[in-house]
């Protein structure tokens, strides 16, 4: 626990170091098309209106899309991927003479119980501290070009040892050469270091091209940690590793073309998820391949399909690929009152040779008004025996279990220093499985936490 404060303390003096340390400068080479004059007429004056109370607010300056100098800064998601230009951004911005520079941060230090009424003997208890910064920057290159790098790191290793935190049913990747069950694991201390240039052919068109080690490829949704419906919760999804796993890959190449609010990309990438060295690089080897497509058809919405082959990604099933599929609508909405609605609902299916297409379907939502959220997730995720870690001799080599999470939680701003807001949450989970892993979890075991949260102000559009 002494640690896990140290660390918070350290955490926060970084933050506000960094804050203090560097000042708004006037931009003297700004990029022609700001993301305030791609915004659509409505939508900018609602926003305005909306913003008029939150004094501590950032300004989001003149900073555009990550992949286009004719798209506002708020379509960005993770990797290549798109959230609605509705969407709300936390961050502190700065401006340099040919540059601008953003820094993103979401810290929990927290207590998470899974199953707390002790129905089962998978659950356990731990005191950790979920975080991830991102540091990003992009600059023109003549009147068209667009040069963009990002950076992502994440201390889950240190704050939350190799095997991860303890989360019920969920599954993915290794460590000390068994499989990570029933437990979230740790992310690599570099997430992604990207760089990518864009080129506009005109207002409506760009192309671009994408590079990472680590970073993310073309497929399946935001990544959760940076979609806003899920800013509030500590908890990966159990769904994770149907949908978008993906995020830190050890090699990334992904191309793209815009026509209007229409993307279309391919990406090679390598296969295989990150191994238990969390501190190093793995071998990039580009043996997988995926394809999206991208649509936002109003400022609320944006939509995409994708599909992808994932060469041998799980270490202790070498021989193993998957086909996975994902479509996915995310929405977002300013509310009067300095408040937001975001949404998203996505579907992912791993498909591996000889065995039946495992589904998981997610409902995601958060309600902010002023200092409070309320957030919920709904999942519903088909584990197999693998997955779980099962006896196949009890439960058969083919066996699928259908598993159901509900969370429900708050989040409420206690106070802030610096830039850097200081806020209190809870979470609750009820879990239902199917009941031949009663024996295992019990029936319908629950989970709770309580945590407090260090993230940056909402940035004003």
């Amino acid at each position: 626990m002494k640690k896990l404060i140290g660390f918070t303390v350290l955490f926060c003096l970084m933050v506000l170091a960094s804050t203090a340390q560097q000042h708004p400068m006037p931009m003297k080479d700004t990029p022609k098309h700001t993301a305030k004059d791609t915004m659509p007429m409505e939508m900018d004056t609602m926003m305005e209106q909306d913003h008029t109370m939150m004094d501590d607010d950032m300004d989001m300056g003149n900073m555009s899309h990550a992949f286009s100098l004719h798209l506002p800064m708020s379509r960005n998601g993770s990797g290549t991927g798109w959230l609605p230009d509705a969407s709300p951004m936390y961050g502190n911005m700065y401006h340099k003479k040919k540059w601008m520079h953003m820094l993103h941060y979401n810290l929990f230090l927290r207590y998470n119980n899974q199953d707390f009424s002790n129905k089962g003997v998978r659950g356990g208890d731990k005191v950790d501290a979920p975080n991830w910064l991102m540091w990003m920057g992009q600059r023109k290159a003549g009147n068209n070009g667009l040069l963009h790098f990002n950076t992502m790191l994440s201390l889950d290793a240190v704050t939350m040892g190799g095997g991860g935190y303890p989360l019920l049913f969920q599954s993915g990747e290794a460590y000390k050469g068994k499989p990570i069950v029933d437990r979230q694991h740790p992310h690599d201390l570099f997430s992604e270091l990207s760089v990518s240039y864009a080129q506009a052919l005109s207002k409506k068109a760009d192309v671009f091209i994408y590079l990472a080690y680590p970073g993310e490829p073309a497929l399946g949704p935001v990544a959760f940690m940076h979609r806003p419906s899920a800013l509030y919760n500590p908890d990966a999804p159990l769904s994770h590793h149907w949908a978008d796993a993906t995020h830190v890959t050890f090699g990334v190449a992904t191309l793209g073309v815009r026509l209007g609010n229409i993307k279309l990309e391919g990406s090679s990438f390598t296969g295989r998820e990150p191994n238990d060295k969390r501190f190093d690089f793995d071998k990039p080897r580009f043996d997988s391949w995926s394809g999206r497509l991208s649509y936002n058809p109003s400022k609320n919405w944006a939509l995409q399909v994708s599909h992808g082959f994932i060469k041998s990604p799980e270490e202790l099933h070498a021989s193993e690929d998957v086909n996975r599929t994902t479509a996915s609508a995310i929405y977002s909405l300013p509310l009067p009152g300095s408040g937001w609605l975001n949404a998203v609902a996505l579907w992912g299916q791993n498909k591996i040779k000889g065995h039946v297409g495992e589904n998981a379907l997610l409902l995601e939502a958060s309600w902010l008004r002023n200092k409070l959220a309320i957030h919920g997730r709904y999942e519903y995720v088909q584990k197999s025996v693998e997955e779980l870690n099962l006896d196949e001799s009890i439960y058969g080599h083919s066996a699928v279990f259908p598993v159901n999470a509900f969370s429900l939680g708050f989040n409420y701003d206690l106070l802030k220093i610096g830039k850097t807001k200081i806020a209190g949450g809870s979470q609750f989970t009820f879990y239902h499985a199917d009941n031949k892993l009663n024996n295992l979890y019990g029936k319908n075991p629950m989970a709770f936490e309580v945590y407090l949260r260090f993230y940056p102000a909402l940035m004003k559009m």
